[in-house]
């Protein structure tokens, strides 16, 4: 199980890396820093979600469900808006010609690497397999 579990953290790491690196590549390679507007965005998704979304039941016992619900909806809300907007960003600025549609295939390409890692963490972590 140990080994298996190694594998998983090296395949998450390895995406990850993947998924940064073909961010700043974007950048670099066509010389144009705003596509890294949608890296600060990375930064931004989950915070809706860890701030409003993972409460467990004993601190809204006084509000009662509807309250609970309702923030973790807001929560919710807040990370799609913000995972579109990582995706959107890159699409506005290569429409105004800003960016080359080169960074914007790059930008796209770590979206969805990066992506991707979430799903395959979420995943693993959702399996019974111990470590997460």
């Amino acid at each position: 199980m140990a080994i298996q579990d190694s594998r998983v953290i090296l395949v998450l790491a390895i995406m990850f890396t993947t998924g940064a690196l073909l961010q700043l590549l974007g950048c670099v390679l066509f010389n144009n820093w705003w596509p890294m507007l949608a890296g600060i965005m990375y930064v931004l998704v989950p915070m809706p979600y860890l701030f409003f979304g993972s409460s467990s039941d004993d601190g809204y016992a006084l509000y009662g469900s509807t309250i609970q619900s309702g923030w973790m909806d807001a929560g919710k809300f807040l990370t799609g808006f913000s995972a579109v907007g990582s995706i959107a960003i890159p699409a506005i600025l290569a429409h105004a010609k800003i960016i080359t549609i080169g960074a914007l295939i790059m930008e796209l390409a770590a979206a969805m690497v990066l992506g991707a890692t979430v799903l395959t963490y979420d995943y693993f972590s959702s399996k019974d397999i111990g470590f997460f």
